[in-house]
């Protein structure tokens, strides 16, 4: 299971892929309708926060205990980023 953290200047998004299928194991998304009345903003570091939680409960009842976060050449553990993955370990998903 591989991470993957998208982020524009409205939203954020953070989903988690099986790698020998290439199928979304579990993703969570500032965009989900459902999610909304939650958020204060969709593109701050605290929305990056509660989507890394909704998305560590997600893996969770899936079952998925650990995945592994590899970072692309321009991302750094900073900022959104740092917080997405605080926010999923904080949910009790081990990282590889």
């Amino acid at each position: 299971m591989v991470s993957s953290m998208h982020f524009t200047n409205k939203f954020v998004t953070a989903q988690v892929i099986h790698s020998p299928t290439a199928t979304v194991a579990a993703s969570a998304s500032s965009q989900e309708k459902a999610l909304r009345p939650v958020l204060e903003t969709t593109r701050d570091v605290a929305a990056a926060a509660k989507i890394g939680k909704i998305l560590g409960e997600r893996l969770l009842q899936k079952g998925i205990p650990a995945i592994s976060v590899f970072l692309k050449r321009e991302q750094k553990y900073h900022g959104k980023v740092k917080a997405v993955i605080d926010s999923v370990r904080d949910a009790g998903v081990k990282l590889l």
